[in-house]
Parts: structure tokens; sequence; C-alpha cells
């Protein structure tokens, strides 16, 4: 079967969009998604600072989540190494069950070893982090082979219910059982629930994919490591590709920057309990931000994907300037409720918007390597400075940091200007190709 990226879909039916089976079953996978998310980064960050670490070690330690960024290195292998045993499931559904086992193993064991035995705990910490990142890697590639182009919005808004929920209970769950049992039992409660879409993978059925068996090891590193990259730049040309990766590096800088840990000891210093952050930050703000991701979803409806991608990106940074007028806010709630509803609403535009531009970027004879290339790319600067973020903040203080995050999406939107009359952005089930770009073939019947 080959199919066109400029081929013109018909209208797609909202109602049978979200109907079908596979839009239910994305609930379940962006639940798993989200699950390991905070609980390798912003919750840990909590438990790591009541166990007294210096500011500089916490958001080193709570960066684990810096495996989500580097995620396409081995993405090749999760897009066409089956696996034995498992590999009787199909090559997705195998490599999500893998994740889930070692997602779970690595929260138990992080209970079992706490932050006290600091180099085990690390490295378990890493560990749980990579099996989430592959995790992702499987969810995404089975979200793209699952249902066809015009229903994707359907399966990404199903996607994005079920990974908020999971951030709820990972954080604001977590941080209210953490003010009455220890981070252990948490880490416990934590990893039991990851049996939900253990139960979930079995029960769905393997996207409808013929994939290109290799006869020899060259040619699987040839079609699954070089041709994903070659393939990008064949559609797009050398410096239209280039300027294309520079933008998706920028993209999320903003939003990706107040990760690494920075934000649980700066809500602890403004004299905010755990109680309260996780209410209004976990619960509150999870809700707003899926306020954000279905305005988004209309909006690209309506005009689509290529002036929503703007105003994402401008919002995102403008929202971080929110937490500048929360300093000193001495445990002010209301105001807190105005800055995490400010930021999650624009969360969630921009998020969305994103990934309805990186989904349309995808051929998906490389399904897994090229989007995970793709998301990978898109949080790398914001999680490097996240990483660092403690030492800026112990030099300059938090508002001088939050100023830094908002200024460096102006880049983006520069290059956002230069690519709007070389790109022909979709409405969200066309693609977005180059000018003279060749539309993409899947050779896989």
């Amino acid at each position: 079967m080959t199919t066109s990226a400029s081929a013109a879909p018909g209208k797609p039916s909202v109602w049978r969009a979200f109907a079908q089976p596979s839009a239910w079953t994305m609930f379940f996978f962006g639940f798993a998604s989200g699950m390991p998310f905070l609980l390798v980064a912003g919750t840990l960050a909590y438990w790591l600072t009541e166990n007294g670490l210096e500011l500089k070690n916490i958001t080193l330690i709570a960066s684990a989540g810096l495996t989500y960024t580097l995620k396409f290195l081995w993405a090749p292998v999760v897009d066409r190494w089956r696996l034995p045993l498992l590999g009787r499931l199909g090559q997705r559904r195998g490599w999500l069950l893998l994740a889930l086992v070692v997602v779970i193993a690595g929260l138990l064991l992080m209970a079992h070893l706490t932050p006290g035995v600091l180099a085990p705990f690390i490295w378990v910490t890493l560990l749980t982090a990579f099996a989430g990142a592959t995790l992702d890697i499987a969810v995404d590639a089975y979200r793209i082979e699952i249902a066809p182009q015009e229903s994707q919005g359907a399966l990404l808004a199903t996607y994005s219910l079920g990974y908020r929920i999971a951030l709820i209970i990972t954080g604001a769950l977590a941080l209210m059982l953490a003010d009455v049992v220890s981070w252990p039992m948490v880490y416990q409660a934590m990893a039991a629930f990851m049996l939900i879409p253990v139960v979930a993978v079995l029960l769905s059925r393997e996207p409808d994919i013929v994939r290109i068996r290799m006869t020899t090891w060259r040619a699987g590193l040839q079609e699954g490591v070089v041709e994903p990259f070659v393939d990008f730049f064949r559609r797009f040309g050398g410096a239209l590709a280039l300027a294309l990766l520079a933008f998706i590096l920028l993209a999320k800088i903003s939003d990706q920057s107040l990760g690494g840990g920075i934000m649980a000891p700066f809500y602890l210093s403004q004299g905010f309990t755990k109680t309260e952050i996780g209410a209004v930050s976990k619960i509150w703000g999870v809700w707003v931000g899926l306020v954000g991701v279905f305005i988004a979803g209309i909006a690209i409806a309506r005009w689509g994907v290529k002036w929503p991608l703007l105003a994402g990106i401008v919002l995102g940074a403008i929202s971080n300037l929110l937490y500048v007028w929360l300093i000193g806010a001495d445990g002010g709630v209301w105001k807190l409720t105005l800055v995490i509803s400010g930021e999650n609403l624009a969360q969630g535009f921009q998020g969305t918007t994103l990934v309805a531009f990186l989904s349309a970027l995808v051929n998906q004879r490389f399904t897994a390597t090229q989007y995970a290339l793709f998301s990978s790319l898109v949080m790398l600067p914001g999680k490097l400075l996240g990483a660092v973020s403690g030492g800026i903040v112990e030099q300059t203080g938090y508002g001088v940091y939050f100023w830094i995050t908002a200024l460096v999406a102006v880049p983006a939107v520069g290059l956002f200007f230069w690519l709007a009359p070389r790109i022909r952005f979709g409405s969200g089930h066309e693609a977005a190709t180059g000018v003279d770009a060749p539309a993409s073939t899947d050779t896989r019947a």
C-alpha cells in the first residue's frame, strides 16, 4: 500500500473518531506515559528536598527525565526489533508491556532504597526514567499507526486526558499522600497504579502494519538507523530541514525549562504546603491544561496548525513571567491559583499544537524513530536549562531565572516567521511538507 502525504481525505466524523476503540485504548496508554514522568522529576524533587539535599543536587538528580530527550538514540531498536517471547503480542504491544514491567520494578526499587542510599537510588531512578522514555516511544508509534490521520485528533485528545489524570495521581495525590505516609509507601502505591495500563496492553490490538524484514544486520541498520534521517532531509532539503530541526529544538524551551526539579523548592520557599501545591498545581492546574488542549484542537480545526502553533509558543513564554509575580506570595493560595491557571492553559494549548505539527512531519515508514527524534529535540534545550537551573537561581535568584526562561523563546518566534513562507502547514490531518518536497510514501502493506 502506498499513501501520499498530500492526499486530501474527506471531512472526518468527530463522533466516529471518538467512538473507535483505539481512541479509548489511547486513554489508558496516555495514562501509562504520564505515570513515570513526574516520579523521576518534579514529584521526586519534593522527596529529595525533604531528605535535605542541596538545591543543585536536587535539580541534577531530578533531571533523570533527560532520558526522555535522548530516546531517539534507541528508538530504531523499538521500531525494528521484535522482542523474543513478548514479540508474540506484536511489535508495539511487546515493547509496551516490557517498558511497563520495568517501570513498575523501578518504582518499587526506588521505594526500597530511598534517597538515603544515594548512588544505587540514582541508578535505579535513571533505569526507571529510561523505561518511561521507552514507553513513550512505543505509545507514540502505536498512536500514529493504529488509526488514519483524520482520526489522530481524537486519539490525541483521549491520550491527553489519560496523561493528565496520571499527572494528577503522580503529582497531587502523591504529594497529599506524602503528608500522611512515608515517601516509599507513596512510590509503592504509584507502582500499583501502573498495573492498569498493563491490562490495557493485554486487551488492545496490534496496529495493522506489515513491516519490511531485513535479511542482514547491515540492511537492518540502514533501514532502521540511517534511512529515517536521510528520508527527512530528502523530503525537505538540506537548509530547510536544518531550519526545521532548529525550530523544533527551540519551540518548547520556555515550558521545559521549568522542569528539572526547580519548581518544588520554589513553591516551598514561598510558604505553600504540599497539600496546597498538590491541590492547585497537580489537580486544578491539570484540568485547566486539558481545557487548553481542547481549545487548541478547536483552533487547529478552525485555522489549521500554523497560527495556533505561533500563539502557543508566545503564550508559553509569557506564562512563565507569571511566576515573577508569585515571588513573595507568602502562602497566598489565590495568587498561586491564578499563576498555575495561566501557565497550564498555555502549556495545554502549546503542547497540542506542537504534537499536531510534529505528527504531520513523520513518515510512517519510520514512525517510532522520526517521532522520537522530533519529540526529543523539543524537550532537549529546556531540559538542559532545567538541569542547571539550581545553580542559576543560587547565583541570580528566581526572578531573573523566570525572565531567562521567557526570553529564550524569542529565537523560535523568529524561526517561525522564516519558515512560514517555505512550509505548508497542514490543518491537523494534512501533512506539513516542504514547498518543493515530494510526498512521503509508506512501503509497508
